[in-house]
């Protein structure tokens, strides 16, 4: 489905029924909007690894403008303050009221950024594998450094530098880089994820090349209102758990959850694990 709003069109799915029917009464499910990383991916990765949550909420996955199966535009709107704003109009598009937002790496600093502008429109925050400003990127290279393999060290420098020249590299990257990311990767098997993936090269670079180098909502946290849990993999090398824990600390009254287990891809290396501590959040955080 596409919703034209603002200056753009953005694709969206649902998954999971609004209105449930439980003998003679009915009671309506809580939506919650996935917002995905990269920037420069798709929303597809999350499916099915999330799909269980759908017994408890309505899933709305998008894909950011730019990517995935979302309108192509001008590269200069590829930011993001217009990802903030676009998930504001598509969660008017939708009539919606507040909603559970759940983001991931780059989809958690777009959810940072929109609770500290729409806290009032947010019942639960969930923020995973992510940071609240750039020192991500300088730690990130140190882990890289004493942990990545040369190849590897390598082929990062064309995330560092925002300098992906077609979709066939940042494939190529994502495949090479696919140990650091998860300490479950198997090349037989988790690289199909990224085969089936739309990648958008100029969204990447326009990201890493640029507004994330000054990326900072830290200092906004507090403005938050929402029961926020915040959740990091120990052997994280992008957004390491220190940053987990920054959060944490920064917005009132968050849970912490650290998985010892995983890298950057929980959802991949402690994946019941995770929806575990979602679905009880959900229920002791009403």
């Amino acid at each position: 489905m596409r919703a034209k709003i603002r200056d753009t069109e953005i694709f969206f799915d649902v998954e999971g029924s609004s209105l449930v029917v439980d003998g003679d009464r009915i009671h309506t499910k809580p939506v919650a909007f996935l917002i995905h990383g990269g920037p420069g991916a798709d929303h597809t990765s999350y499916k099915p690894a999330f799909s269980p949550l759908a017994q408890k909420l309505q899933l709305v996955y998008f894909d950011h403008r730019g990517q995935g199966r979302s309108a192509r535009g001008s590269k200069q709107t590829y930011t993001l303050d217009n990802n903030v704003e676009d998930m504001e109009a598509l969660r008017r598009y939708l009539g919606l009221d507040q909603i559970v937002v759940i983001g991931t790496s780059y989809g958690g600093m777009v959810a940072l950024s929109y609770a500290v502008r729409y806290p009032q429109n947010i019942s639960h925050l969930i923020v995973i594998a992510t940071a609240a400003n750039y020192r991500f990127l300088e730690r990130a290279k140190e882990i890289l450094a004493h942990r990545g393999t040369e190849e590897q060290k390598k082929i990062a420098q064309r995330l560092w530098n925002g300098s992906f020249e077609n979709e066939e590299q940042l494939r190529e990257y994502f495949k090479v880089m696919g140990s650091m990311y998860s300490l479950t990767y198997d090349p037989s098997s988790s690289g199909k994820t990224w085969d089936r993936t739309i990648f958008s090269v100029d969204a990447i670079n326009v990201a890493f090349g640029g507004f994330l180098r000054n990326y900072n909502v830290l200092d906004r946290l507090y403005k938050i209102t929402a029961p926020t849990l915040v959740i990091g993999g120990r052997h994280d090398w992008i957004c390491p758990p220190e940053f987990s824990s920054e959060i944490a600390k920064a917005i009132p009254n968050a849970d912490l959850r650290i998985f010892e287990n995983s890298g950057h891809l929980i959802r991949v290396d402690e994946k019941e694990a995770l929806l575990d501590a979602i679905a009880g959040f959900l229920v002791y955080k009403r």
